[in-house]
């Protein structure tokens, strides 16, 4: 029996976010319905480089807009790149107009 894991849940969810929106580790973490595990959404970031279909891990930032997870490319430029390569705007590692490029899982998908 195949069992979808936490990291599967994450994966699915951020999948769905479109091409120019961004979302973040803490409103993902609630969509799942456990509240609090924003930092096991961002494991699950760190952890999906290989992972097919691929999961735009890009398009995740922090509560504030920030690109904390900058880091975990290749390169930590990438991020960004990736981010304004889909006309989101970013400025100091930070998405410019975060309120309206954001996506909101619990808004946007039924449970």
């Amino acid at each position: 029996m195949n069992k979808e894991t936490f990291f599967d849940k994450v994966y699915e969810v951020v999948r769905q976010i479109p091409v120019g929106r961004v979302s973040s580790y803490g409103a993902i973490a609630e969509y799942l319905g456990t509240k609090g595990s924003s930092r096991m959404v961002g494991y699950a970031m760190n952890a999906c480089g290989n992972t097919f279909p691929p999961v735009p891990a890009h398009r995740v930032v922090n509560r504030n807009g920030m690109l904390t997870g900058k880091h975990h490319f290749p390169v930590p430029e990438l991020m960004e790149q990736l981010l304004e390569s889909e006309g989101v705007s970013v400025f100091n590692d930070k998405v410019v107009n975060f309120r309206e490029v954001f996506w909101d899982p619990t808004l946007e998908l039924k449970i």
